[in-house]
């Protein structure tokens, strides 16, 4: 409803709304940031799929339940979501097509991982000691946290043979490791 209620304001101001297709993609192959043609089915789209998924889950627990619940971690799960929109850009920049203006955003995630770090570390100093395993539970904000962390380890295992084989570069890797 959003969509066409913002078509129709632009409509009525004589503005053209840009289409959000491109129909580039029908042959079942997309561009990567470099503008390589590679299958849809390529590891760096799987990659860029749980990259995405993940920022989803992020910010449906923020937004739906950590909200909800008034936790004071919304700023930090958003600035999550902008890395993560960093990260997805160091993914799909496959060093083999890469050029050095393609770069600038990956040089940034690598301090992102010391942030990261540190609101981990702020984090654990409140918990009491790990004596077993978590059950994920305990209520709507962290079970979706817990799904998060589990698409988070898989956009990390889909993430590792691109670092390997050089194909990009290895803050991506870093940041999902943490």
């Amino acid at each position: 409803a959003t969509y066409s209620k913002l078509l129709a304001a632009q409509k009525s101001e004589g503005q053209k709304f840009p289409k959000i297709y491109t129909k580039t993609g029908d042959k079942g192959s997309s561009s990567t940031y470099t503008g390589e043609r590679r299958p849809k089915s390529d590891i760096i789209f799987e990659a860029l799929g749980s990259t995405d998924e993940l920022s989803c889950a992020i910010g449906l627990a923020a937004a739906e339940f950590c909200k909800e619940a008034n936790l004071p971690i919304l700023s930090e799960l958003e600035q999550i979501q902008c890395v993560l929109q960093d990260v997805g850009s160091c993914v799909a920049t496959p060093l083999s097509s890469a050029r050095d203006s393609h770069f600038n955003f990956c040089d940034q995630v690598n301090k992102h991982v010391t942030d990261l770090e540190r609101l981990i570390d702020d984090y654990t100093a409140e918990l009491p000691p790990l004596e077993n395993f978590i059950i994920p539970s305990g209520g709507k904000s962290s079970a979706s946290l817990h799904l998060a962390r589990t698409i988070c380890r898989r956009a990390e295992r889909q993430v590792t043979p691109l670092v390997r084989s050089g194909e990009i570069s290895g803050e991506p890797l870093q940041y999902l490791n943490r």
